[in-house]
């Protein structure tokens, strides 16, 4: 297998759609009150894909050097990309990588700073803090905070930042449209910590289902879930009586419930991997989908 093709799965690009995700929905929301501009929407993919391939890769050279990922049982949802156990690259050239993936966020970051607006900044340093020490120190806080800072970093602020870009302003509107994409994406985390909950305790992480019990902790995530629906329909009913809302097109991510129903089953089996896995699956469909689709939804209100 070609360098080229191992550093790019190194990356785990099958969780990248998320970022690319999160800027369809930001942007549609600021295409939605007219404004757009395909420069600040391409280097806005750009820049997001570096971070989150990042994140990915400096994480996972973490996870390696502290022993998780040689506990871990691999699957598609966890336990890392799996190439640094097989020695398919070494953990010196996947931290280098990491960087480099940084290193491209930065200038593109710094362009729209000095063009659109100095309002960005807090986000960036935020979002590229939280990159640098998630895995060593932010997963290590408990209490949740890992798996707060993950939704806000990959769900929330880049939502904002892409609508930021395009606007140049913050409105209380797409703050409210946002929150979805922080819980979905704490979410996307926080099932997928289940079946690395041992091999976490050893890498001196301190993971939600590691100190509520995963019986609590599945609960946690179906009420997290139940939420994000809760949200979304409160949104519309307050923007239909003038309220900061969103518009009634967003009540089509309802359509993801199914796959919300098969990601709790996951959820509520936590301890039976024939019940989780595919629960696993599921809430990276859900996750994906529910926000695509209210980016559709902003999409249609521009145009009904």
């Amino acid at each position: 297998m070609s360098k080229v093709k191992l550093y790019f799965l190194e990356t785990r690009p099958h969780y990248l759609i998320l970022s690319l995700i999160l800027v369809f929905l930001g942007t549609a929301m600021a295409w939605s009150e007219g404004s757009f501009s395909w420069l600040s929407t391409v280097l806005a993919l750009i820049g997001l894909v570096a971070l989150h391939a990042s994140v990915n890769v400096i994480n996972d050279y973490f996870d390696y050097k502290s022993g998780i990922d040689l506990a871990v049982n691999r699957s598609p949802f966890n336990g890392g990309s799996g190439l640094l156990p097989a020695g398919q690259l070494t953990a010196r050239q996947a931290l280098a990588f990491g960087l480099i993936c940084f290193a491209v966020a930065v200038p593109i970051g710094v362009y729209f700073v000095l063009t659109v607006g100095w309002g960005l900044l807090p986000l960036l340093f935020v979002g590229g803090l939280s990159v640098l020490i998630y895995t060593q120190h932010l997963t290590k806080v408990g209490h949740g905070v890992g798996e707060a800072a993950a939704g806000l970093g990959l769900g929330t602020l880049p939502v904002l930042g892409a609508y930021f870009v395009q606007t140049g302003v913050y409105t209380w509107p797409a703050v409210i449209a946002s929150i979805p994409s922080g819980i979905l994406v704490c979410n996307l985390l926080f099932l997928n910590e289940f079946p690395d909950a041992e091999a976490d305790v050893k890498g001196g992480r301190k993971t939600l289902p590691m100190q509520m019990g995963k019986r609590n902790a599945s609960r946690l995530y179906i009420g997290l879930t139940i939420m994000v629906y809760v949200w979304i329909v409160g949104g519309v009913v307050a923007r239909l009586y003038g309220w900061p809302g969103l518009p009634v097109w967003a009540l089509g991510a309802l359509l993801t419930l199914p796959l919300a129903l098969k990601a709790i089953k996951g959820a509520e089996g936590y301890d039976n991997p024939a019940r989780l896995m595919p629960g696993m699956a599921a809430n990276v469909m859900f996750i994906l989908a529910t926000q695509a689709l209210l980016g559709v939804g902003y999409i249609g209100a521009h145009f009904i």
